[in-house]
């Protein structure tokens, strides 16, 4: 009863992608899912452990990070209400996490059983196949997602990473004008670059005239015949 909350979230998450309500709450009894509440930089899951179920975001928000022994972050990816974590180590028996998840924000989760999902039910039911065929999806999908952080962070400079960045979010936003997911920091962390030098090429990139930003809203100017293709 508790989980029916949830379930204007689920219908929207690729994961649940062509089922219905019922089917929905089947799959969640299913995978033995549970519900947790997690503050603001408080850990989800830690690298060097070990784990048997993924994480749905349900609300707030997280970041996918690598640290290294002395504090320095590196933000792989953050999720919304809506979207998954930890699938690729859950559906890997004894597999040992090189990422941690934290808590950009007060956000609630749904612990999933993957294995619980990779075994066919009994009854071979037409929806659990539909879900492994989504989870097939959502691993595809962040396949490219990551593909484009390699992109990014493979440019020579700070200047060619964060106009690649912003050039790539530009084209998925449709618009020349559009908000990103992260603060200055996460930027920084996101790109492996140094905030300092970042916000000095974010200002000289300003007085250049190809941005204008205001916290995490940009807009790109680029000459008419570029704009036409955006």
């Amino acid at each position: 009863m508790i989980l029916k909350k949830y379930l204007p979230i689920l219908r929207n998450s690729p994961f649940f992608k062509g089922l219905t309500d019922q089917e929905i709450l089947s799959i969640l009894h299913c995978v033995n899912a549970a519900t947790v509440f997690k503050e603001r930089d408080s850990y989800i899951f830690r690298a060097g452990d070990a784990t048997e179920v993924m994480g749905l975001v349900v609300s707030g928000g997280v970041l996918i990070i690598q640290e290294d022994l002395w504090g320095h972050r590196n933000i792989l990816s953050k999720c919304y209400a809506g979207d998954f974590f930890g699938e690729p180590y859950a559906a890997s028996p004894g597999a040992i996490l090189n990422i941690s998840v934290v808590a950009d924000e007060d956000c609630e989760i749904i612990f999933l059983n993957v294995q619980r999902l990779l075994i066919s039910c009994q009854t071979a039911c037409e929806h659990h196949q539909k879900l492994i065929r989504n989870l097939v999806s959502v691993l595809a999908n962040k396949i490219l997602i990551f593909n484009d952080k390699i992109t990014h962070v493979g440019k020579r400079t700070t200047r060619d990473k964060l106009l690649s960045y912003l050039s790539a979010e530009s084209t998925r936003h449709s618009s020349l004008s559009f908000d990103i997911p992260f603060d200055r920091q996460q930027l920084a962390d996101y790109l492996c670059i140094d905030r300092a030098a970042m916000s000095t090429e974010i200002s000289k990139l300003q007085k250049e005239g190809l941005l204008k930003t205001n916290r995490n809203h940009f807009e790109l100017t680029v000459s008419s015949s570029v704009s036409e293709k955006i």
